[in-house]
Order: C-alpha cells, then sequence, then structure tokens
C-alpha cells in the first residue's frame, strides 16, 4: 500500500488567495460574469495549494474592476483585517501586483506588516516570497517597475483628458441635469427632454421671485425627482453619499443654485475645474478660474443668453426670501432709505405690511427717517410713476432702452465673433484643397506611393469634412442671432403698453432703486425717487 502523508489540523497552514482583475485583461462578457482572468487566478492558486498538503484554504479575496494603487479595495480591506486578526497564515496571489501597484502599500504590508503579524507573502508568477530571503530585493525591484507603471498611465490620462478638454470634448461619465449623453459620441451633450423642462421652470421661478430653497421646496411639493433620484431612474448607476434611502433623497438650494448658475446650459463646456494631487493622493484641489477649460457652443442650449445673464444679475443682488413663502417681495432690494442709504426693511402686522429704514431696525436707532411706509403705498407710487413712464417713453421712435441696446451690442459682437471664425475656417478649407491639388500631382509624377497618398487623401477630406460641418454649424448660429436682433426692439417695445399690477419680473426689468425720504411734517409729505433703468 503506498504510504501517504497526513498533517493534524493544527499544523495546517491557513490560505489566503487575493485576487483582482486589472485594466489590461478586462474580458467579461458582462458585468454579471466572472472574469476569465479572476477564473485562471483562481485557478492557478487552487492548483498551487493542492500541490502543498500542509496548506488549507482558508478564504478568498476578490476585487474586480478595481485598481491595483492604493487600498481602496473592499476585499483587500478584509483581508488585511483577517490577517491583523491572525486568521491566515500565508497570502497567495498570482503576483505581487496583483497585491499592489503601489510601492508604499507593498512596503508597508508585504516587508513590514506581514512580516509582525507572521503572515508568508507569495506571489507566483514573480517568485515573489518573504520566506526568501534572497529575493527581497527583486520584491523592491518589482515594486518600483509597478510604482512608476502607474505613474506612466496617471500622466498619460491626464494628458489625454487634457487634450479632450481643449478640444471641447466632455470627459465627465455623466452629464450634466438637462442633458444626456450622445449615444453616438461619448464626449457630446444632448439634450434631455424632460429634465431640460426642469430646468427651464427653475430658471422661470426664480425671475419671479422664488429664492433657491423655494424652488425646491416647489419641485419637492410637485414630486419631480432630484437629479441623481431622475439619472437613477433611468438606470444611470451614480455613487451617491447619502443617510437618505435614494428614493429619499430630495431637491435641496445647491442644487438649484448650481443649475441657475452653470454656464453648461448656454451650450458651454467648463471642465478641469478641480484635480486631485497625484494618483495616489485623491484629495481634491480646486483650481483657480484662469486656470479653467472653457469651450463655447459645444453642444445646444437649453437657457439663452439673455435669460442666463438676468438670472446672475438677481443673484448677486438677491435678497433673503420670506420664510411663509420661500419668494422675495415684489420690491425686495429695490427700496433705499434716502436719508442714510441703507435698506428698508419689509414689517408685516395684522393689517398692512410697512417698510422701514434698516438702521432704526438693527438697534443703532440713527438715522433721521423713523417713520415706516405702507407698503401697498410705495407699490401704487411706483406703479403710477411706471406707467407714466410708458405713455411718456415707450414710443418705437424714440425709446432708448439700455438693456436692449446692451444685449443688441452683445449679438453684435457674438455675430462678428463667428465671422471671424468663419474665416478662418475657410482658409484652412482652401489650404487643405491645395495640399489636395499638389498631392495629386505628386501621385501623378510619382513622388508619392498610392499607398500613402490614399492615407493622405482620406485624412484631409475628413479635415475638410470637419470644417464644412463647422461652417454650417456657424452660419446656422448667425442666422439665430440676427432673428433675435432684428426681433429684439418689438419683443421689448410691445411687452408693456399698461401695467396693470407689479411683479418681480417687471420691478427688475424698470427699477434699480426706489428712494424713500424722511416725512415733511409741515407738508406732511415725503420724497420718493424712482431711479429707472432705462434713460
Amino acid at each position: 500500500m503506498e504510504k501517504t502523508n497526513t498533517f493534524n489540523s493544527k499544523t495546517l497552514l491557513k490560505v489566503g488567495i487575493y485576487l483582482r482583475l486589472s485594466n489590461e485583461d478586462k474580458d467579461k462578457l458582462s458585468k454579471s460574469d466572472s472574469s476569465e482572468s479572476i477564473k485562471n487566478q483562481r485557478n492557478m492558486l487552487m492548483q498551487y495549494i493542492a500541490k502543498h498538503p500542509e496548506f488549507t484554504l482558508a478564504g478568498e479575496y476578490c476585487d474586480e474592476d478595481l485598481s491595483g494603487a492604493g487600498t481602496y479595495r473592499p476585499a483587500f480591506e478584509r483581508l488585511i483585517k483577517d490577517c491583523e486578526d491572525k486568521k491566515l497564515d500565508i497570502v497567495l496571489c498570482k503576483s505581487q501586483s496583483r497585491f499592489s501597484r503601489d510601492m508604499e502599500i507593498v512596503e508597508k504590508y508585504i516587508n513590514n506588516k506581514f512580516k509582525e503579524w507572521n503572515i508568508r507573502f507569495i506571489g507566483l508568477s514573480d517568485n515573489a516570497d518573504t520566506e526568501n530571503r534572497g529575493n527581497k530585493k527583486a520584491r523592491q525591484i518589482n515594486g518600483l517597475v509597478n510604482e512608476w507603471y502607474l505613474e506612466d498611465v496617471s500622466n498619460n490620462i491626464r494628458s489625454a483628458f487634457y487634450s479632450k478638454m481643449k478640444q471641447g470634448e466632455l470627459i465627465s461619465p455623466f452629464a450634466p441635469f438637462g442633458y444626456d449623453i450622445s449615444p453616438e459620441n461619448n464626449n457630446k451633450l444632448i439634450i434631455d427632454p424632460i429634465a431640460a423642462t426642469t430646468v427651464k421652470d427653475i430658471y422661470n421661478l426664480y425671475l419671479t421671485g422664488m429664492g433657491f430653497t423655494g424652488i425646491a421646496k416647489y419641485l419637492n411639493r410637485k414630486n419631480i425627482p432630484s437629479p441623481s433620484l431622475y439619472k437613477y431612474h433611468k438606470g444611470i448607476k451614480l455613487n451617491v453619499i447619502s443617510k437618505r434611502p435614494r428614493e429619499m433623497i430630495k431637491w435641496n438650494p445647491n442644487q438649484v443654485k448650481t443649475i441657475l448658475t452653470n454656464e453648461v446650459y448656454l451650450g458651454h463646456l467648463i471642465q478641469g475645474k478641480r484635480t486631485t494631487i497625484s494618483y495616489k493622493n485623491h484629495k481634491i484641489i480646486y483650481k483657480d478660474k484662469s486656470k479653467w477649460i472653457r469651450k463655447e457652443n459645444t453642444h445646444e442650449s437649453i437657457i439663452d443668453e439673455n435669460l442666463f445673464n438676468k438670472v446672475q444679475e438677481l443673484i448677486k443682488k438677491r435678497s433673503k426670501p420670506l420664510k411663509s413663502s420661500g419668494m422675495v417681495h415684489t420690491l425686495a432690494g429695490k427700496v433705499v432709505c434716502l436719508e442714510c442709504g441703507h435698506n428698508m426693511r419689509k414689517k408685516s402686522t395684522r393689517k398692512h405690511d410697512y417698510l422701514t429704514c434698516y438702521s432704526n431696525n438693527s438697534g443703532y436707532d440713527d438715522c433721521i427717517n423713523k417713520a415706516s411706509i405702507r407698503y401697498d403705498v410705495v407699490e401704487e407710487i411706483v406703479l403710477k410713476a411706471l406707467n407714466d413712464l410708458l405713455i411718456k417713453y415707450y414710443d418705437k421712435d424714440i425709446l432708448i432702452d439700455l438693456k436692449s441696446q446692451n444685449l443688441k451690442d452683445q449679438y453684435t459682437k457674438k455675430i462678428a465673433e463667428l465671422q471671424n471664425q468663419k474665416i478662418a475656417l475657410e482658409k484652412e478649407i482652401a489650404k487643405t484643397r491645395n495640399y489636395l491639388k499638389n498631392l495629386y500631382e505628386d501621385k501623378v509624377n510619382g513622388i508619392i506611393p498610392v499607398k500613402e497618398f490614399n492615407t493622405l487623401i482620406k485624412e484631409y477630406s475628413e479635415n475638410d469634412n470637419n470644417y464644412n460641418k463647422q461652417i454650417k454649424a456657424i452660419n446656422s448660429s448667425i442666422k439665430n442671432l440676427n432673428i433675435k436682433k432684428q426681433d429684439l426692439n418689438n419683443n421689448l417695445l410691445n411687452k408693456y403698453l399698461h401695467i396693470n399690477k407689479l411683479t418681480r419680473i417687471i420691478v427688475q426689468e424698470f427699477i434699480d432703486k426706489i428712494y424713500v425720504g424722511k416725512i415733511n411734517k409741515e407738508k406732511n409729505t415725503r420724497d420718493i425717487q424712482i431711479k429707472w433703468n432705462i434713460k
């Protein structure tokens, strides 16, 4: 009878096998399948254990689709914890690089902590074995090579991303709320009609005087899903850090503010706002605005420039919304004390609303404009003055609306910029066609071979097509701007012939400031002056 070796269970060495799928050998058919690489690693390691009767498998630790840089891997963390808790005697990997490519991690665990915890590390394909004192230097050299590899990969990725951003290509895997990533081009945004409607509503609500918080509450009352929940419903997986269940994540004021200030809705891409210290240190660094990468007209806009600029002006001058409604009152930020220059605050009683000088409400009591004024009285005075202004000035032949003129100037400037871009592209097309002519002559004269000629022809033809596409887009933009410019006067001049009631939008459009002076006790009157936004 053949004699077999037997081992007491107490003498068996407990082995933990660590498996990791690296970027260079991803060959999974689907996310649910275990990759061939993982299967191959597992087979190799199990065969090795089978050849060593003194080994027993005590645990399997598998990380898929995760980088070998750092320790941000759940199975890796579990492996380290089990080693520290003396649950393992040996850590077995296909190679040292599967354990980690980070030299700092290799030194910390393989060359130090494992020795302290009496853990043996074995890497099969590169003969890494901490029980063999002679190969420590080889393991350290391998660690350095892996470290250099990671650094090169990181630099290459950063360079590629920078190049894409400079060309106006989207590098984010997720589109901003209101957009989708084009199925034909992963670096281009297309409008999501449903979310875009919500974006437009947010801008219009803000114009009516509703603040960030008020808009967020309004959207939540209407059961409109928040950006992260909306993406989740569409099947887009986001890593959302929240203590609430995903279905309970609601709109908040910061989300509203982000949408109201994001130039992506104008059709522009602004990227490179932040970076990390290095591939090893993922601490986020926010860049100076001068270092952001801005590319205009990269995709279709959701919000027109006039509306966007109005909202930005309001945000700069925004007043605190009322707690009861989440909206700022109609004259908020516009009424100023003529005597001391402080804003006048709205106060409410059971009967009426009043405006009083902030200086006399702040505890200092140092303004001579002591008496309050009824809010509805100020509204009546402003409304009458505004309608008088319309009668006097809103004539198509004599009206000069500063905002209208500024907008026309913006359109004119933009058209000029686009025309210059078009001229530059036309010059490039002329150059390209001249190159093609010379290439053809070189081919006829036998200067360049046919194969090289065909390759160059293809490249130049692609450039020619791209230039023509850009010119077509520019022509379309110029046409739209000319239409807007042509219609601008009619839209503004005929917008208000008579105003029956003040709204936040009307006040913002027409009024810069309303100055309220002290009461003249002899005449029982007070000086009220209105500074208009028009001449």
